[in-house]
């Protein structure tokens, strides 16, 4: 009875590992709208560039619905919805990588503070 109990502990776990990297990697996937929507901004409007990352955008936006309809199924709306507050984490590393933008010590103790409360939400929520 008790390794039973060890075992399914051990596989909630697991699912709820699993639930968390597809719940960042729609984020990320989110983010990325954002990384099109900023380089759509920086183009003529109407231009070829421009309905290049505009309609990114669009894509990028649509893959992420679907994928956000699958995760609320399965996750609790409670835990999704924090989870999505590490789009500031990921729009952050774009920021950096993509456009040079400097990063500052405001910016890290800020989302610092937003991961350890997705952590801790997400703790409380698979325990």
């Amino acid at each position: 009875m008790e390794s039973e109990k060890i075992v399914e502990k051990e596989e909630k776990k697991k699912r709820s590992l699993l639930s968390i990297c597809v719940l960042q990697g729609a984020v990320i996937v989110f983010t990325m709208g954002g990384v099109c929507s900023k380089l759509a901004g920086g183009s003529e409007f109407l231009s070829p560039r421009f309905i290049l990352f505009y309609g990114g955008q669009i894509l990028v936006l649509a893959v992420y619905a679907l994928i956000w309809q699958q995760i609320i199924k399965r996750v609790d709306l409670s835990v999704a919805y924090v989870n999505r507050a590490t789009a500031i984490l990921w729009s952050m590393l774009w920021a950096a990588i993509i456009f040079g933008e400097a990063i500052t010590w405001k910016n890290i103790i800020g989302v610092l503070l937003v991961v350890a409360g997705t952590i801790i939400v997400n703790g409380e929520a698979y325990e």
